[in-house]
């Protein structure tokens, strides 16, 4: 959890028409805080967060929810998984016994 914040988090913008100055303000606010992300070529391991902002025009309220993301592999077996998320120990040092 410590590396979470090394990273900016990846915006999410939800209905926030741009009829109305102040949520015009608003989306400008929040886009600026944050670097753009190229979608191309964003590597998936560096997103750590995600942040959505949610306007609701009916209470006209503004709903900041901040969730931590985790990248794991998917469609691969409990085997693989477990072997792909386990860290090796660095043999480099260590002389040939054969």
């Amino acid at each position: 959890h410590e590396q979470q914040f090394t990273q900016p988090p990846l915006l999410v913008l939800s209905n926030l028409g741009l009829q109305l100055i102040q949520l015009k303000l608003v989306a400008s606010m929040f886009q600026n805080m944050f670097p753009s992300i190229n979608v191309h070529r964003v590597n998936l391991n560096n997103i750590k967060r995600c942040l959505l902002l949610n306007y609701n025009p009916d209470t006209q309220l503004l709903d900041f929810r901040h969730y931590s993301v985790k990248v794991v592999p998917v469609g691969v077996s409990r085997g693989l998984k477990k072997l792909l998320q386990e860290k090796f120990p660095n043999m480099s040092r260590l002389e040939d016994i054969s």
